[in-house]
């Protein structure tokens, strides 16, 4: 029994050491300068190369793949916020026909300013108020501030 504790204790120390040699690395060169790297000794003068090891902090590694994925989910969700509030192409086409009708309406009305004698407006009764010339003056440039408005470009 004896000898065989003592068998099982020379194994698992042979066993240990082995494991410690097969995680060495080794670095020769060849006989054509070519460098190689390996876990076997090999070519003339074999180098142990020291590797230090440590284990992974996996709280570490949990913490930068969750900010990653956060990064990631705010950015998506900007991106759809942008895409969501951006004018679709037919609101746009939509905005443009309202200014070019306001445009025309404007300028119609500036034209009617320019080449009237006389301008009023009707009162609650529906009779004629004429508009004196600090009036006209101000009606124009109201017409002309909404022309600069809707008829630009």
């Amino acid at each position: 029994m004896k000898k065989l504790a003592i068998a099982t204790v020379s194994m698992l120390a042979i066993v240990a050491a082995h494991s410690a040699v097969a995680g060495d690395i080794y670095k020769w060169t060849d006989a054509e300068g070519n460098v190689h790297y390996g876990d076997k000794p090999a070519g003339d003068q074999p180098e142990r190369v020291a590797v230090d090891s440590q284990p992974t902090d996996p709280a570490r590694i949990q913490a930068a793949t969750q900010a990653r994925a956060d990064s990631r989910t705010a950015r998506s969700e900007a991106a759809a916020a942008a895409a969501a509030s951006a004018p679709s192409a037919e609101q746009l086409q939509a905005e443009a026909a309202e200014r070019a009708e306001r445009c025309t309406s404007v300028r119609a009305q500036m034209q009617q300013l320019v080449t009237s004698r006389r301008l009023y407006r009707e009162d609650a009764n529906g009779e004629r108020v004429y508009l004196d010339e600090s009036e006209t003056i101000a009606a124009r440039e109201r017409v002309e501030n909404q022309i600069s408005e809707f008829c630009r470009g």
